[in-house]
């Protein structure tokens, strides 16, 4: 089984399910934000040149996805006291309405047109919960 490919299938079944009525065009990916969204939760407190440093992405696209997270109520960005230059970003201490609406997407329309199969919806959501309960949120630290 190439791993790899599962991965990426999966993430854009995740990109596909999340809702995008009314957020108008944005310069980054789904992905991408998802990938920032997910390192300033394991870091929080965290600059942006960090965050670059640990996803790859080059700063800018890193600050197009802040930007992003910021206007969806996700994370909180401040000005960092020792080095006024930097930016740090953490995540948001209440769930915005966005991201409600995001982590409440179905994904069942989305895997039932995936499947070559859509009776075996059931036991593949079955799957991806056990993959789920046991990687969880650490597995992105």
């Amino acid at each position: 089984m190439d791993l790899a490919l599962l991965g990426r299938t999966l993430m854009k079944l995740g990109e596909a399910a999340i809702p995008t009525e009314g957020i108008g065009a944005h310069g980054t990916t789904a992905q991408s934000v998802i990938i920032v969204a997910a390192d300033v939760k394991a870091h929080p407190g965290t600059p942006v040149k960090d965050v670059a440093a640990r996803t790859g992405f080059p700063q800018s696209k890193v600050s197009a996805c802040v930007a992003r997270l910021r206007e969806a109520g996700a994370v909180e960005t401040r000005t960092d006291p020792s080095d006024r230059r930097r930016t740090l970003i953490s995540p948001a201490p209440d769930v915005s309405p966005r991201v409600a609406e995001v982590r409440s997407a179905d994904i069942d329309d989305i895997l039932t047109r995936a499947l070559e199969d859509p009776k075996r919806l059931n036991e593949v959501k079955a799957a991806l919960s056990l993959i789920a309960e046991h990687l969880g949120p650490r597995a992105l630290t």
